[in-house]
């Protein structure tokens, strides 16, 4: 059985109400048609529970706009979707295409500040790889037993002549019925020489979720934060204002305590919006993603905490390097890495994540290293 609309269903009795299975879930392959964005193409994914999203496949195959029950999920930047061509990647122009989203992904050889030779290698800020367009896409929708499964899949490459070689295998999966779905990347080192790995997920939380009164829910043992205007209100990093004028970032770097099985669950919550709250959570693997980032800018039009699970700091390479930290594929090796994204919007919902988070008063450390 499966719960579409409320009411439970069995496949069978599902398929005698439909004729078509997109009448209820499924993929839809576009590509954008205006303007900066012109001619990005997208999977865009609906599953019948009221959560849709938006796969970019010629930008890294992240998450752009997402919805839950008409609710935005993610803070989207006034760039819009914009299109791989018109990416500058000296310096910190990365900002002029950053969508924000759901899902940016940064890397995979730089997260963080650019390179002292930004200007003339272009290795800025944030990397490449959110603006490498998938190939060999393969769309699945299929029944499995009672389960209606969706999926796209896709391969990206991070290379130059004498440079890294590097690809990042993404599935972007969820099913009929689902409030979830799940990103699972595979990164291999094609080449025959050690490259640096940086991998960081910014995954950006928007209004609703975020807004006056709102709350971060996170298994946080130890905070510290990235610089002095972040060490200001370090105490309430949780809490989230209304926006505010001139609002300066603050960024935190989390210790997390993982589950059992080894996951560590990060939430957002509105309890207020409308009347039964909202909300969001992530789930990810902490011994694929060891670090965490917290990015808090509560600033008009840029109105959004990040929750940021990562391998690496956001100072740079260069910092990992010289505090011994620097993550290293060897030739041939491969990573894999899991993350999960669900919403919530009843009372009920809330108090199960609630639950499943435990409340921390965590340490608060003057720097970084002192994490470690």
């Amino acid at each position: 059985m499966m719960k579409i609309f409320g009411k439970n269903y069995s496949k069978t009795a599902l398929r005698k109400r439909i004729g078509n299975m997109d009448q209820v879930a499924g993929i839809r392959m576009v590509a954008f048609d205006d303007g900066n964005e012109r001619p990005a193409r997208a999977a865009l994914f609906h599953t019948g529970s009221g959560l849709e999203f938006t796969v970019l496949l010629d930008r890294g195959m992240d998450i752009a706009s997402a919805s839950y029950e008409g609710k935005a999920l993610g803070w989207r930047s006034t760039t819009g979707n914009v299109a791989p061509q018109y990416f500058e990647p000296e310096g910190i122009r990365w900002l002029r295409s950053y969508f924000g989203g759901l899902v940016t992904t940064c890397g995979l050889s730089r997260v963080g500040s650019p390179g002292p030779d930004s200007a003339l290698q272009g290795d800025g800020l944030h990397g490449r790889i959110s603006h490498i367009p998938a190939r060999d896409i393969q769309v699945s929708q299929r029944w499995e037993g009672n389960r209606y499964l969706l999926s796209v899949t896709g391969l990206m490459r991070e290379t130059s002549v004498f440079g890294e070689n590097l690809t990042l295998l993404r599935t972007v999966s969820t099913e009929l019925g689902a409030t979830s779905f799940h990103i699972h990347d595979r990164v291999c080192n094609e080449g025959f020489n050690k490259t640096p790995l940086s991998l960081l997920y910014h995954c950006n939380i928007g209004w609703p979720a975020v807004d006056a009164g709102s709350k971060m829910l996170a298994p946080s043992l130890a905070l510290a934060p990235r610089d002095e205007e972040a060490e200001k209100g370090m105490e309430s990093w949780n809490l989230m204002d209304g926006p505010r004028h001139q609002y300066r970032e603050k960024c935190y770097y989390h210790d997390m305590a993982a589950d059992r099985k080894g996951f560590v669950t990060v939430a957002m919550i509105n309890d207020a919006f409308p009347d039964k709250g909202f909300g969001i959570y992530i789930r990810y693997n902490k011994k694929e993603l060891p670090r965490f980032v917290q990015w808090k800018q509560l600033g008009e039009q840029v109105y959004v905490c990040g929750f940021e699970p990562c391998n690496c700091g956001i100072e740079g390479r260069e910092k990992d390097e010289a505090l011994g930290l620097l993550d290293i594929l060897k030739a041939g090796e491969t990573r894999e890495f899991n993350l999960e994204f669900g919403a919530f919007s009843t009372q009920a919902e809330l108090d199960a994540i609630r639950a499943s988070i435990p409340e921390t008063s965590p340490a608060l450390k003057d720097s970084y290293t002192e994490l470690l």
